[in-house]
């Protein structure tokens, strides 16, 4: 494998065969790493777009940042059918093998312990809106039973999931979704009680007239993933 090392996920060893011919970024074929119990998913990337000062220059292109987290994902999603991942950030990227190497040593006691806590869990995200913000402002009585039934919701699906997240509103005009978001949220759940939270979910919208209830998922546990296992790794053993 010559070029750097893109790193999508950490994981356990595992048996199934990931998709055949799965790309990543910059289309490249992705590999395995194993170090001490732990994989490594990682593909080759090209200097000339992932050193330091190139990938520099690439953050602030957004087509180029869309593309990169969509190849990002569609790894992590493959790995998601087959295990456990734990996602690492965009962009974590090393010089070689070695390096890599290093990291995964450095933090191994951190990633084994994620991987058991995420173990056969995945990830749902949920939304609530209010109906377009034009019309909200006229009706004040919306917003408070909008955000009364948003914290209604959240109360009753945190005490079902292990764990959950509570992420700042959307701003519609940066997200291009109409209506006021009132709740989103992240939940952690065991991947054999999902489709009983999704009917808790969808057994809720009944109580929501004049708002919007979304349901995402099942994904990799990006937001239960630890910020202190993906954190400092950008860019380390980098040229």
């Amino acid at each position: 494998m010559t070029g750097l090392r893109y790193v999508y996920a950490v994981c356990r060893p595992f048996r199934a065969a990931l998709q055949a011919e799965l790309t990543g970024v910059a289309g490249a074929p992705v590999g395995l790493l194993s170090h001490h119990g732990l994989v490594a998913v990682v593909s080759a990337v090209p200097k000339q777009d992932f050193a330091e000062e190139p990938l520099r220059a690439h953050l602030e292109d957004l087509d180029w940042l869309a593309a990169t987290a969509r190849a990002h994902q569609g790894v992590v999603d493959a790995l998601t059918t087959v295990t456990t991942p734990l996602p690492l950030r965009m962009a974590t990227v090393f010089r070689d093998d070695s390096g890599l190497r290093v990291m995964m040593e450095a933090r191994e006691a951190e990633f084994a312990r994620a991987l058991d806590r995420l173990d056969e869990r995945v990830e749902w995200g949920v939304k609530v809106y209010t109906e377009a913000q034009s019309a909200v402002r006229a009706h004040e009585d919306l917003w408070q039973r909008a955000e009364e039934f948003a914290t209604r919701l959240h109360e009753m699906l945190s005490r079902y999931a292990e764990d959950s997240r509570l992420r700042a509103p959307q701003n519609s005009a940066l997200s291009g979704v109409s209506g006021r978001n009132v709740l989103n949220a992240a939940y952690l759940v065991p991947r054999a009680d999902s489709e009983e939270f999704v009917e808790l979910v969808d057994g809720m919208k009944d109580d929501a007239p004049g708002m919007r209830v979304e349901l995402a998922g099942p994904w990799a546990a990006y937001s239960f993933a630890g910020e202190e296992e993906a954190e400092g790794t950008e860019g380390e053993g980098k040229e």
